[in-house]
């Protein structure tokens, strides 16, 4: 069977045959690509994801523990010390290293371009791969070392990416300390279970989440790199907190000394009814759970000190043993749905952007790979410190007020 046949069955069978509305229009190179795109394409998994997604799984309050954790604030100076100590020895023995997840666009923003190349006004202006880029420079000088830093791209951006740092000059970082990696598409769906076109040749895929961190290190051998290289602990976090401490002699330590394998900066949940996922053991195991789940007595429980027990939640900022990574590597994480606005080409072959969301985009999610372990160490940390991502400009975390908190911390 030819390629033409075998994709045109693909199509009747998971009746998507419009996704060959205008193949007579394309040329050769283009019928090419959207045969091979066909063709290649896992069917099966969207649709199946599609349907379990729409399932909500609730958890019985008899499987929920609350999850210990450190206050940084609230440690002593001797305490503090001891176990940044701890860290302190493993990072200048150069058994640490750094992994930026960057797959996404600036999108949301109403910028071009891959997320990490979004500028703020400093000034001068700096790009959010630029002020991560100052945070390794600035242990490199204070441990005597050069830290390696790993980046995830996605197939969308990584050759904008690329380019931005050799125009940038790696922004003076040693290039062979620096390695990206890509992570895995999977397709966009609309509403009414359908495929959509990015251009009439091609359908319209998406990254499928932080959680493919894992998978695409091995793919790409990463880990065959860190091992190599003698690492042994990996930070992981997004590139848009621009006031994270991403190299953290603290959270190690504190990881370390509890005999952990993963390790989480959290923040104080100030609203109890917020939706923000917190922390907790879900069946034994950590885990990071919808608050729907908690009772109102859960959501105000304390305990004997007066510490809330169901108010850490996640920022995006983790810690993984290589063992851990290795681990998760062949583990398989679960999908999640995300319904966001995605432009499509409409049935007069024109490029459409939608007014509100009008597909369903799937991910992995990094924090679902905590059930893999059987403890997890906490270390909350305030918002003011270490909390100041860019997500859009409306929203209550925009450039503006990040730009504002990046020069606190820094002023202090």
């Amino acid at each position: 069977m030819d390629n033409y046949t075998k994709a045109k069955d693909l199509l009747a069978n998971y009746k998507q045959e419009h996704l060959f509305r205008f193949y007579d229009e394309l040329n050769n190179e283009e019928k090419e690509f959207l045969i091979n795109q066909i063709c290649t394409l896992d069917f099966e998994q969207i649709f199946h994801l599609y349907e379990a997604s729409k399932i909500d799984e609730a958890i019985p309050s008899n499987l929920i523990e609350p999850l210990p954790y450190l206050e940084k604030a609230k440690l002593s100076k001797n305490d503090t010390s001891f176990l940044e100590n701890i860290g302190k020895n493993i990072i200048r023995g150069g058994k640490y290293a750094v992994v930026t997840m960057a797959g996404g666009q600036g999108s949301r923003l109403g910028f071009k371009g891959p997320k990490g190349t979004f500028k703020l006004d400093i000034p001068p202006k700096k790009s959010l791969f630029e002020i991560t880029c100052d945070y390794l420079k600035k242990a490199n000088e204070q441990y005597n070392i050069t830290i390696n830093w790993y980046i995830m791209t996605s197939i969308y951006n990584d050759k904008q990416t690329k380019t931005f740092f050799e125009n940038e000059n790696y922004f003076n970082y040693p290039k062979e300390n620096i390695t990206f990696f890509t992570q895995s598409e999977l397709p966009v769906i609309d509403i009414s279970g359908n495929l959509i076109l990015e251009e009439t040749y091609k359908i319209k895929e998406g990254s499928n989440g932080n959680g493919d961190v894992f998978r695409a290190m091995d793919r790409n051998n990463i880990i065959d790199d860190l091992k190599k290289k003698g690492i042994s602990w990996v930070f992981f976090s997004g590139v848009d907190n621009v006031i994270l401490e991403i190299v953290d002699p603290l959270l190690l330590g504190i990881t370390i000394s509890q005999n952990c394998k993963v390790g989480s900066k959290t923040l104080f949940k100030q609203f109890a009814h917020s939706k923000d996922w917190v922390f907790a053991k879900k069946d034994g195991k950590p885990a990071i759970i919808d608050s729907c789940n908690l009772s109102e007595d859960m959501i105000n429980a304390k305990d004997d000190n007066g510490n809330y027990l169901y108010r850490d939640i996640n920022m995006l900022a983790h810690l993984f043993n290589i063992s851990a990574i290795e681990l998760l590597a062949k583990k398989s994480l679960p999908y999640h749905r995300a319904f966001k606005k995605n432009t499509f080409v409409n049935e007069e072959g024109m490029k459409q952007v939608p007014d509100s969301p009008n597909s369903f985009k799937f991910e992995n999610f990094i924090f679902d790979a905590f059930e893999f372990f059987d403890n997890i160490s906490l270390l909350r940390v305030k918002e003011e410190d270490e909390f100041a991502p860019i997500k859009d400009f409306n929203g209550i975390h925009n450039p503006e007020i990040a730009l504002n908190m990046y020069k606190n911390k820094f002023r202090k």
